[in-house]
């Protein structure tokens, strides 16, 4: 198909979600601005989720993309529930003890998160109160467990993502008493999801990463250019230090099963993921979940096979590495994308084609037609194109569609070349997958002068 430009813009911006954050009295006493989010699905349906909520409790915001590896069940759930239990692992404990005197006198609860939802964004209304009483049995836990020091960040961000881990496993393995219930928790964990997750309160911004979406600050530096920092890294093959730490899990005897083709065991690509039971679970208790479960289950293929040189489970883990950054009054934006962008684009040129996009400043660069020998004629066109891209550079309203309309339409100048985002993203359902993935970002625009008078404080 052709599309036509309207057509295009229809489709790139159908998931677009702004939020800005409110001023009081004319200030913005926040170091968050506001962000951009939006998402282009390539499987049907989409497998990639996103989330934003500010704490009411406690200070600060947290954001997050997911990525739903065999179906998108997990990234669903994990989008729900995970910045609760973030939220809870922040609480002090006498907010802990109000909630929960709260729930046992039947009171209204003290909202924990203020959501900034696409009106997109499903909410599984179903199992709400299974996913309600998991979170109460970890807030009285912590109760319990009360040591009377203030909680870590970092601390409290490992806790949350292995906690609801571990209760999505053990959700499947109890089941549940309603049908429809008890498939859902089995099909969130028998599939998988990653999860990159930024909390930013004042100048601390930490992020939490398990997997292999990213999180990219952009920083102005003081010519004006854009350069980019990595604040994750990849939990896969091509990063030497985790492919050393699942051998250190593992028996010696394992060493040239573990990762195949680059991938864990030879089937699966990130080395850290929510849900993906197959490859915690022992093979006994696989066996025992399968063949007790739903008739639907049964039918699925996946949930039966056994993963190859299956000897020592569990080979993944959700535990994320969390990187603390302080934040600078140069650091201007921080990007999270599932790897549906980062497969396309380099974070260097994320980096400038964003700075641009929030600064309203197009920097001109020589036209670089790398090693291509271009005629005059060419040579026109690309700047008469050029000219057309600065008029139409602010056409999209939202950061993240900008970026997008980028990874799918850039042509091999780097510029968006309408053809090509036209086949791009006119290619049947079934054809897209192969083509490219999943792709949802966020774009948080920080606040330099809170940044700046924040730094002064300390």
């Amino acid at each position: 198909f052709y599309l036509t430009p309207p057509q295009v813009n229809s489709i790139l911006k159908a998931n677009e979600y702004s939020f800005k954050v409110p001023e009081f009295d004319g200030k913005n006493v926040s170091s968050v601005l506001g962000f951009d989010s939006n998402q282009l699905p390539a499987n049907a349906p989409i497998e990639d989720r996103r989330s934003a909520a500010t704490c009411l409790q406690t200070r600060g915001m947290l954001l997050g993309v997911f990525d739903g590896h065999a179906g998108c069940a997990c990234a669903q759930a994990v989008s729900e529930r995970l910045f609760y239990y973030i939220a809870v692992s922040l609480l002090p404990h006498e907010t802990l003890l109000e909630i929960e005197n709260a729930v046992e006198s039947g009171r209204a609860l003290l909202p924990i998160l203020q959501w900034h939802k696409h009106p997109n964004d499903y909410f599984s209304k179903e199992a709400s109160k299974l996913y309600f009483n998991s979170l109460r049995t970890y807030w009285q836990e912590l109760i319990d467990l009360n040591s009377g020091e203030t909680t870590d960040v970092k601390e409290a961000l490992i806790n949350a993502f292995k906690r609801l881990d571990n209760d999505i496993s053990l959700e499947a393995q109890v089941g549940d008493p309603n049908s429809f219930l008890n498939y859902l928790v089995l099909r969130v964990a028998f599939s998988g999801a990653t999860a990159c997750v930024a909390h930013v309160d004042g100048v601390d911004l930490h992020i939490a990463n398990t997997g292999d979406s990213r999180a990219m600050l952009g920083v102005q530096e003081e010519d004006g250019s854009w350069s980019a920092v990595n604040l994750s890294y990849d939990h896969n093959a091509q990063n030497g230090s985790e492919v050393e730490r699942v051998k250190m899990e593992h028996p010696k005897s394992e060493e040239k099963s573990l990762v195949k083709q680059d991938r864990l065991l030879g089937l699966l690509m990130p080395f850290r993921a929510f849900g993906d039971v197959k490859f915690k679970w022992s093979i006994e208790l696989q066996k025992r979940v399968v063949e007790s479960g739903p008739d639907q289950l049964n039918d699925n293929e996946y949930t039966k096979f056994i993963p190859p040189n299956y000897h020592t489970p569990p080979y993944l883990t959700a535990e994320p590495e969390v990187i603390h950054h302080k934040l600078r009054p140069q650091d201007k934006f921080l990007v999270l994308a599932t790897d549906g962008l980062w497969e396309t684009m380099h974070r260097q040129d994320v980096a400038r084609i964003v700075g641009e996009y929030l600064t309203g400043v197009h920097h001109q660069q020589p036209i670089a037609v790398g090693g291509y020998k271009v005629t005059l004629g060419q040579m026109h066109g690309l700047l008469t194109e050029r000219r057309a891209r600065i008029s139409s550079v602010f056409e999209d309203q939202n950061a993240a569609t900008h970026l997008i309309r980028h990874a799918v339409g850039n042509n091999e100048f780097g510029t968006v070349d309408h053809e090509r985002l036209s086949k791009m993203l006119s290619l049947p359902e079934e054809l897209a997958r192969m083509y490219r993935d999943d792709i949802t970002i966020i774009v948080v625009q920080f606040n330099s002068h809170v940044i700046g008078a924040c730094q002064n404080e300390e």
